[in-house]
């Protein structure tokens, strides 16, 4: 195995299980609008609207919190990894010469999230393995995130997989 591969396979190991938390903050309409628009959803931003208007709830699209990379705004593309990837999305691999692609992800619906709501995320590394296969190693990182409102309910759970190879020179 190479030493790059090692050393993520290290890092992630000392990370499985510990939870971390980020403060999402408050949901808003003009998230979900925007969100739907990105989708091309013209009924969903008509219908979110006219229920703002008349005082309703107005509850998110299905996979809005699944779709969010960053609560925040964003690092500039300097600051982007060269797969494209933001730092603090690459757990156990900064600084470290490797590619990074998802493997796949599963979601669970649980409580729809409303506007005027406050969410919070919480990630951890589940579990972390290396692996082999025709076009050589990389290591396969679990991940999971539980996405809770205010009151503790958990509105959406997220697994995913992280594929981790060693750059190409």
């Amino acid at each position: 195995m190479s030493e790059v591969l090692q050393e993520v396979l290290s890092r992630a190991r000392k990370l499985i299980g510990q939870w971390e938390s980020e403060d999402c903050g408050v949901l808003g309409v003009k998230d979900f609008c925007r969100y739907a628009a990105a989708l091309n959803d013209v009924d969903y931003i008509r219908t979110a609207r006219a229920q703002e208007a008349a005082g309703e709830a107005v509850v998110a699209p299905a996979l809005f919190l699944a779709s969010m990379l960053s609560w925040e705004d964003g690092p500039a593309e300097h600051g982007l990894r060269p797969d494209g990837l933001a730092t603090r999305e690459s757990p156990c691999t900064q600084g470290m010469p490797v590619r990074q692609v998802h493997g796949g992800q599963s979601v669970r619906l649980c409580r729809a999230p409303v506007a005027g709501t406050r969410v919070t995320a919480t990630r951890a590394v589940t579990s972390a393995g290396l692996r082999r296969g025709r076009s050589g190693e990389f290591v396969l990182l679990g991940l999971a995130t539980r996405f809770l409102a205010q009151d503790g309910a958990e509105l959406m759970a997220v697994d995913e997989t992280i594929i981790v190879r060693g750059a190409v020179a």
